[in-house]
């Protein structure tokens, strides 16, 4: 048999090639006994349905929103609040009929993903600010929501109060007695290694790390402590290992280190162990995020939560949000939202050693 068209199926039928089309798109116009009789016709001559990209032609849309990460998809797909998140708007997206097309900041030869891909809009999800690819974005007018990224007008934005939770998170320490404490970070630009407070300035390349390490030096220096910052490329747990290994051999240690993801922290805590410490008696150890492994390590992890299923669904209703009013020419003001981020203390720390 040849090529099955809307058109064969309606001579099979008896019917017209627009009532055969509206048991595909418009089922409601239909009866749903006349509608079963066409699938069932469909299904036994082999057709699929009509051509995903001649129905979007038509429509003027594409069916698909984009997500632009700074890091490799290897790295998000290993990362439990990256996968937690990603799930998340899967979720929110699935009733609107929306598919999430996952953008790389690399260039794959003459094609760069934020320009080239067709979407009907995207998520810029804690990006670098130099990333050309927030630019590109921002230069094709699509809608866009930025999560973790420095707010600006026009766009709507999800945010997590980072400061405020990493400032709890510092303050703890300060309250259990630690004088000495140490701050794991991440980074792909800039410096790496140990990097005393004054020398951070070129070092952060993002607004999330921006508010996160404000944050620990609110509670801090009101205190009188100077941290010593290991800061490293990635943010998984070797990263963590080898950030902690660099502040453990250095000149009077800390007895507390305060990290900017759970994964850091973890990598921290192997550290510790490998070193012959003791967590938390040796070593008080405080992450970030509240992800799935932190109640699982031993000892539990003390850290800050953010909401990463809620932080997804907003997101992506925000999205499908402009993207709706996008279509209809109707104005939609912008909302920053800003999730809280609250101190969750378990068993990883403790006051110091006398």
């Amino acid at each position: 048999m040849g090529r099955v068209t809307l058109q064969t199926i309606a001579d099979r039928v008896g019917v017209s090639r627009m009532t055969v089309s509206n048991a595909f798109s418009r089922p409601d116009q239909l009866s749903p006994t006349l509608r079963d009789r066409i699938l069932a016709v469909a299904d036994e001559l082999g057709y699929v349905g009509p051509d995903p990209a001649a129905r979007a032609l038509a429509r003027g849309t594409t069916g698909a929103v984009g997500i632009l990460l700074t890091d490799s998809l290897s790295q998000a797909f290993s990362d439990e609040v990256a996968t937690t998140f990603l799930g998340a708007i899967a979720d929110e997206l699935a009733p609107t009929g929306l598919g999430l097309t996952l953008l790389t900041t690399n260039q794959a030869g003459s094609v760069i993903p934020a320009r080239d891909v067709a979407m009907d809009g995207a998520l810029v999800y804690s990006c670098d600010p130099e990333n050309t690819g927030v630019e590109w974005l921002l230069r094709r007018k699509i809608p866009l929501v930025f999560i973790d990224q420095n707010p600006a007008d026009g766009v709507p934005a999800v945010n997590v109060a980072d400061r405020a939770g990493a400032r709890a998170a510092a303050q703890h320490l300060v309250d259990l007695g630690h004088r000495r404490v140490g701050i794991v970070t991440s980074g792909i630009r800039g410096r790496h290694g140990l990097i005393a407070p004054e020398d951070t300035g070129d070092v952060i390349d993002g607004f999330v790390a921006d508010q996160r390490l404000t944050g620990w030096l609110d509670a801090l220096t009101p205190a009188g402590i100077t941290p010593v910052i290991a800061r490293q490329p990635h943010g998984d747990p070797d990263s963590g290992y080898r950030a902690a290994s660099e502040l453990l051999k250095a000149g009077d240690p800390p007895t507390a280190i305060v990290c900017f993801s759970d994964a850091l922290a973890q990598g921290v805590m192997e550290a510790a162990v490998d070193a012959g410490l003791t967590v938390p008696e040796d070593l008080s150890v405080v992450g970030f995020d509240d992800s799935p492994a932190a109640a699982r390590m031993r000892p539990p992890l003390t850290t800050v939560r953010q909401d990463i299923l809620a932080k997804g669904h907003a997101a992506a209703a925000a999205l499908t949000r402009a993207i709706e009013a996008t279509r209809t020419g109707e104005p939609q003001a912008a909302e920053h939202l800003c999730l809280p981020a609250d101190l969750i203390v378990r068993a990883s720390t403790a006051a110091p050693r006398a």
